[in-house]
């Protein structure tokens, strides 16, 4: 049994910060990768940060690079994604996924998911 909860969005001015977490089991933290997807209205949903099975990988979209960073806590069962330089094209809700693979980027590759968090960033 898989269970994921994001928390930490709402609305911000752009510029602002944010910062996102993901609670999750402990046999999720051991055994899976994370990864951070967001889906704006009319968009595919789209991949933001991957962090791999034990940590020693992380990868961002390009959109994001420099302003947010992904972060896990094997010790709290927890993930981050800490987001700074909010631009109303961040505007999305996010979610945290977890995958088998030791690591992926690929929407398909996640088997299980958040219900999501909303992030809102007005201009």
């Amino acid at each position: 049994q898989v269970q994921l909860v994001e928390s930490g969005g709402g609305l911000v001015q752009a510029g602002g910060s944010l910062r996102l977490s993901c609670a999750a089991s402990e046999r999720t933290f051991s055994t899976n990768a994370m990864g951070w997807f967001r889906q704006a209205p009319g968009k595919e949903r789209e991949f933001v940060a991957g962090i791999s099975r034990t940590g020693n990988k992380i990868s961002y979209a390009d959109s994001v690079k420099g302003r947010f960073t992904a972060s896990r806590d094997y010790a709290k069962n927890m993930a981050y994604l800490e987001m700074s330089s909010l631009k109303p094209e961040d505007t999305a809700v996010y979610y945290c996924g977890v995958t088998i693979q030791w690591y992926s980027d690929q929407y398909s590759d996640y088997s299980y998911w958040g219900q999501g968090t909303q992030v809102t960033v007005s201009s």
